[in-house]
């Protein structure tokens, strides 16, 4: 009798969440990215895909369910079983969302688990060189003067770019007017064609269009000068405070998952961030790597809907 119970014990240790949390990963990870191939999204979540097999000797298999603006997959994810073997790609749309539908299928908050934070980018300002301006303040100067003239692209309704902007404009207590393209790319075109007058966008999208003299660069939204632009003030230094904003990345589960998987995935994912090749792979895309817990990452995710959600209101847009 004493030696089943002894048995029986030694059994539970074996089978309890920390025994499994050290037998993980012991199958193929999919890693789902609720966009299209090719994008910032794609080449972030490949190269975090390609680090962890690496580094566990198991496939982390990437795989793209694009639509509904990053719904159809996120959704995937949320009734996906939480052990571990099915992740997410998170990044702005994820917080977003939630601001500008009135409805959703899942609730970002109950229905995920929060993983591990990557990185982040500032977004650029840029304008056609046929705006008469050189600054964000001599921007910002130019709308108060001409309220609604002064014309921005976005990538669509609801985008980044537009909700950013958005948030600029109230900061700056002017008054934009929007005009959605189909994407990033139209909406650069007609910025180097002057048929719109600004874009907020990420920064390896309109680097080159910037260097070449083709757009002006007017100012970043992060706290910090970008290397990649280091003449490029930030929106502090032209005269907008309180203002930090950008692109960024992450890792999020389904709701429910071990707390033992969750930190043995962020401890590892930590650690490539450390890597200088992948600081490489970052700066590339115009981002700092940046370690975070997954309570950490959690809360920003809460602050970073909170804070759109506010925007949607003040300045209406809706997608429903």
């Amino acid at each position: 009798m004493i030696r089943s119970a002894a048995l029986l014990a030694a059994a539970l240790v074996f089978t309890s969440p920390a025994a499994r949390a050290q037998t993980y990963p012991s199958r193929q990870i999919t890693l789902i990215i609720p966009f299209a191939a090719g994008g910032s999204n794609d080449l972030v979540g490949r190269a975090i895909g390609k680090k962890l097999t690496e580094a566990w000797g198991q496939p982390v298999v990437v795989e793209n369910r694009a639509g509904a603006g990053g719904l159809i997959g996120t959704s995937a994810v949320a009734a996906a079983p939480p052990d571990g073997y099915t992740l997410l790609l998170v990044s702005p749309t994820f917080s977003i969302s939630p601001a500008i539908r009135k409805t959703m299928p899942f609730d970002t908050v109950k229905d995920f688990t929060p993983v591990a934070f990557i990185a982040r980018g500032p977004l650029l300002i840029t304008a056609s060189n046929k705006l008469p301006v050189q600054s964000a303040r001599e921007l910002f100067a130019l709308a108060r003067s001409k309220p609604g003239q002064i014309t921005f692209a976005s990538a669509g309704l609801g985008s980044i770019n537009q909700i950013s902007t958005e948030l600029i404009a109230l900061s700056a207590n002017v008054r934009f007017t929007h005009v959605p393209y189909k994407g990033g790319a139209p909406a650069l075109n007609d910025l180097v064609g002057g048929h719109v007058d600004i874009f907020v966008s990420s920064l390896p999208q309109a680097l080159e269009l910037v260097r070449s003299g083709q757009a002006k660069a007017l100012a970043v939204t992060s706290a910090r000068r970008t290397a990649l632009l280091p003449d490029v003030p930030t929106l502090e230094e032209s005269g907008l405070s309180g203002v930090d904003l950008g692109s960024w990345w992450g890792i999020a589960g389904p709701a429910g998952m071990s707390g033992d998987v969750v930190n043995a995935l962020n401890a590892e994912i930590g650690k490539m961030l450390t890597s200088p090749e992948f600081g490489t792979f970052l700066s590339n895309e115009g981002a700092e790597a940046e370690a975070m817990t997954p309570r950490q990452f959690g809360d920003m995710m809460r602050l970073e809907t909170e804070r759109w959600i506010k925007v949607a209101h003040e300045a209406n847009i809706s997608i429903d």
